[in-house]
């Protein structure tokens, strides 16, 4: 059951990707476009920890599977920073 939960978390930050990056083509506000790059890094993140806990549970991949989240959240904090100025 776990690993349906990741699942569907990874699609779900996959459809917010999707939908964020397509408002961001329609009003081109910069804002959108970071937060869809966050949101797609956070499902590699969540396809990531699903393959360490259940494709690969011999192979602890503890510290590769968060460097696409903190890369995620890293872009985040850039935009909004960016885009405060």
């Amino acid at each position: 059951m776990p690993g349906t939960v990741f699942i569907l978390c990874a699609a779900t930050c996959l459809l917010c990707s999707i939908l964020l990056f397509r408002g961001y083509r329609q009003r081109r506000v910069p804002l959108l476009f970071w937060s869809a790059i966050c949101f797609f890094g956070l499902m590699i993140d969540n396809c990531m920890l699903y393959a360490d806990l259940h494709l690969f549970p011999e192979v602890r991949m503890v510290i590769w599977r968060k460097i696409p989240g903190l890369i995620a959240t890293v872009v985040l904090l850039f935009g909004l920073i960016w885009e405060s100025e």
